[in-house]
């Protein structure tokens, strides 16, 4: 299974596959073009009361993974990423400055762990 992550700032690329963006918000300044998604899925993203609490405080990390780690296991929308995984490369679009500490990192580490199960 090829998961990969990009920022919504980057450039989209033919090699990205399957664009999905998993950010609730939409990101700032940039178009429908731009971000050259074939989903939106922002259900699939942390809930607004976790992403607000984790703030992208790094000290929070351990535990902001586990709570949307929690979160991911109710939401239906997780089948569908596994489902676009199996058909080829899926790239999964997020807004976030830091590149190490973001919810996209945890959705693919989570997606790649499902699909061992």
């Amino acid at each position: 299974m090829d998961i990969q992550i990009k920022r919504a700032y980057e450039p989209a690329d033919p090699a990205d596959g399957c664009r999905v963006l998993v950010d609730r918000l939409w990101p700032r300044g940039r178009t429908k073009e731009q971000v050259a998604c074939e989903l939106w899925l922002k259900e699939i993203a942390p809930s607004t009361g976790l992403r607000k609490w984790f703030n992208h405080d790094h000290a929070k990390w351990a535990e902001f993974q586990q709570r949307y780690r929690a979160e991911l296991s109710t939401y239906p929308d997780v089948r569908q990423l596994l489902q676009k995984a199996t058909e080829g490369r899926l790239t999964l679009v997020y807004g976030a400055h830091d590149q190490e500490y973001n919810q996209a990192v945890v959705l693919r580490d989570y997606l790649l762990e499902q699909k061992q199960d």
